[in-house]
């Protein structure tokens, strides 16, 4: 519900063998969201919390202790494990000691396990983590650049609080158990991951190299291995669009491979929106102005009871407001004033008719908006 974006992020890691980490606070469905992407794929799957108790065994598996009887030999029980798994969601993974953070960066590093000087392959596609910080310990931030793709998870908005509440209550009465047909094998994944490098990226190459520019002119640095494999994601986006020529809204993919912490989330969001004029950015930022405009309706609503606004009881009456009351409503609609404005200027920018429909339907939204505030101030 409402997670449309990180969905997105899943499906790109994915599609290019990469790996993810979600980065927000707990109770936002990042596990059940991984762990329905695994079922949709029919994927061996491996799921943990990770806590500075976690031992190795559990993550990787415990000792053969018959092998070590009779053969005199070290190995591990694998079975259900994060080296048996072909999808994995770790979370709080910095919270693990440093011999399984090692580990784990040779897993998602090499697709290899070493046990007692043993190269051990793994099976490993792509490996997701959470966590509720981002980490500045030099230790971790192997672990962390390893990640090619990163989102910030924020919460479910408020005007999808209903949907949320309704969803939530159909999950709890099935107990939350997850019954989904796969709809492709990892095979098709396989063969998916063959198409991301047949995508011509010749046109946007120099439009990718002028924003990897103005990124590092704004301090957002990418590493040359990232950059690289950013091209990867930009093609993936370009297949998941039905396209096999990237174009430049394709490049919007920067915004899941440039930042390093929250901070620069909201920088390359900006930097994106300003660079970036391309139909989609225009309707994005529809989209953000229309949830804006409701929660701005939202709120004169909840003014009724909270700030003295009286509703007339007999016909041709007239209510009362406060001074307070007053002042904010003539400030929240100057602010759906200029909302209008952006909004007629995105209609004439974009030379786009989805943009142009949209448009005007945000238009007709913030014309009811401000007629409500005008009868309740007259």
């Amino acid at each position: 519900m409402g997670r449309d974006e990180e969905a997105k992020v899943v499906t790109l890691a994915l599609m290019i063998k990469e790996h993810a980490i979600l980065i927000g606070e707990p109770g936002t469905a990042k596990s059940a969201l991984i762990r329905r992407a695994a079922a949709l794929l029919n994927a061996r799957y491996f799921s943990y919390l990770l806590t500075k108790f976690t031992e190795p065994d559990e993550i990787f598996g415990p000792v053969d202790i018959k092998a070590f009887i009779d053969e005199k030999r070290f190995r591990r029980v694998t079975t259900r494990t994060l080296l048996d798994a072909e999808i994995a969601f770790l979370d709080e993974i910095f919270k693990a000691s440093s011999s399984i953070l090692n580990s784990i960066l040779s897993i998602i590093n090499e697709r290899i396990y070493y046990e007692a000087g043993v190269a051990i392959k793994v099976p490993l596609w792509s490996l997701f983590a959470a966590t509720n910080e981002i980490p500045d310990d030099p230790e971790l931030a192997a672990i962390y650049d390893r990640m090619l793709l990163r989102h910030h998870v924020r919460p479910v908005t408020d005007d999808l609080w209903k949907d949320l509440l309704n969803q939530e209550w159909i999950n709890e009465m099935k107990e939350d158990v997850v019954d989904v047909e796969p709809v492709l094998s990892m095979q098709d994944l396989r063969d998916l991951r063959e198409e991301i490098f047949k995508v011509d990226l010749e046109g946007i190459k120099p439009k990718l190299i002028k924003l990897l520019a103005i990124l590092e002119s704004k301090g957002i640095h990418l590493t040359d291995r990232r950059k690289g494999k950013t091209l990867k994601v930009i093609a993936a986006n370009a297949i998941l669009n039905n396209r096999t020529k990237a174009q430049e809204e394709d490049l919007l993919v920067l915004k899941y491979t440039a930042p390093r912490d929250i901070d620069e989330f909201e920088k390359v969001n900006v930097i994106l929106h300003e660079e970036l004029k391309t139909p989609y950015m225009y309707l994005r930022e529809l989209e953000d102005i229309e949830r804006n405009v409701k929660e701005l309706i939202n709120y004169v609503s909840s003014f009724n009871q909270s700030y003295g606004y009286v509703e007339p009881f007999a016909p041709g009456a007239r209510a009362t407001i406060s001074r307070f009351y007053e002042e904010r409503l003539n400030e929240i609609y100057r602010d759906l004033e200029a909302l209008r404005e952006r909004v007629s200027s995105i209609i004439i920018e974009s030379g786009d008719k989805n943009v142009e429909a949209a448009g005007k339907r945000v238009l007709e939204l913030i014309s009811s908006a401000m007629e409500k505030i005008r009868r309740r101030i007259e």
